[in-house]
């Protein structure tokens, strides 16, 4: 099995936000029970509206580059956006300004919402106390909105920074799962297991649901060699967390968040249960990123997953050479 699913709770009497549909398969049924949902495009005007067709999303991190994405391209899906960030969110005078620990705004943000999708919170290697504020307590924060208010599904940001020190595959080896144990390289990546433990929590004391997506580099075009294994196009991305809004009964589960990359090293079987259908490849890119000189490794021998973000922070030694 390799995405991680929990059946605690009793099942909830409704499907996928915003589906109208009767709930679908226990997680207690196997890691199949999802059924693939093919993503349909509607772009009609009014589902660009704040309520749309398919139901309200709370967004955080609107502001943002991947929350930039996902305003551009859920609401031709159906989606309305409700969005939220520490900072004004262009184009969207509307948006709601605030912090993750201003609790009335997070639960007035999240009230009516069919779902959450989660990006706020430090992106990057931070001293831990700032991380912990921003990105663990912040998270909390949303949870306890989320819990509160009643929204019954989150989609939230992790990253593939949990399992920095898993090493990447060989040639003919199989790809890294998300069943794994964590394996952070960074405090940042800490913050997103200690994420993805909130999630776990919160759906078996609560049923709210989460899927954790493991995002690698999302980016307009992959910009070293690393990314060419790790790359989630922007299109991509929105294809996923469309997945993860629209797939029946799925407690919380891990996922990896890439593009279909003929270098891929993460698993994507997870991601293809929900409904993912990726249609991006960083291989594309690939002659032009490595004319470029960019740094990064295209995959000699079996390096950490984390590759250069690991030790471009902060103030940590070298890594100990174990052979």
């Amino acid at each position: 099995m390799s995405d991680k699913r929990t059946a605690r709770p009793p099942a909830r009497p409704a499907g996928p936000p915003g589906s109208g549909e009767a709930a679908g398969p226990d997680p207690a049924q196997g890691p199949d029970a999802a059924q693939a949902t093919d993503v349909t495009p509607e772009p009609d005007a009014a589902t660009r509206a704040t309520e749309g067709a398919r139901g309200t999303v709370l967004l955080t991190g609107a502001a943002g580059r991947l929350g930039t994405a996902l305003r551009a391209g859920l609401p031709a899906l159906g989606w309305g956006l409700r969005c939220l960030d520490r900072v004004a969110v262009p184009g969207d005078p509307g948006a709601v300004v605030a912090e993750l620990d201003d609790e009335a705004a997070l639960r007035e943000a999240a009230r009516g919402a069919d779902a959450v999708v989660h990006l706020a919170g430090h992106p990057g290697e931070r001293d831990f106390p700032e991380l912990v504020r921003n990105n663990i307590l912040g998270s909390y924060h949303l949870y306890e909105a989320v819990r509160r208010e009643g929204v019954p599904r989150v989609v939230a940001a992790s990253s593939n920074h949990a399992v920095g020190f898993a090493r990447c595959p060989d040639t003919g080896q199989p790809p890294i799962p998300v069943d794994g144990p964590h394996r952070p390289d960074t405090f940042y990546g800490l913050t997103k297991c200690v994420g993805e433990d909130l999630a776990e929590l919160y759906w078996a004391r609560t049923g709210i649901e989460t899927v954790s997506l493991r995002i690698g580099g999302c980016y307009e075009r992959p910009r070293n060699a690393r990314e060419l294994s790790i790359w989630l196009s922007h299109g991509d991305l929105v294809r996923l967390v469309h997945a993860a809004l629209t797939a029946p009964r799925v407690g919380h589960t891990v996922v990896n968040g890439v593009s279909d990359n003929t270098r891929g090293v993460l698993d994507l079987s997870a991601a293809r249960r929900l409904g993912y259908r990726p249609l991006d490849d960083a291989e594309d890119h690939a002659a032009a990123v490595l004319a470029d000189g960019a740094p990064g490794w295209a995959r000699p021998g079996t390096p950490p997953l984390g590759g250069d973000f690991m030790s471009m922070w902060g103030e940590w030694p070298p890594l100990p050479d174990r052979g």
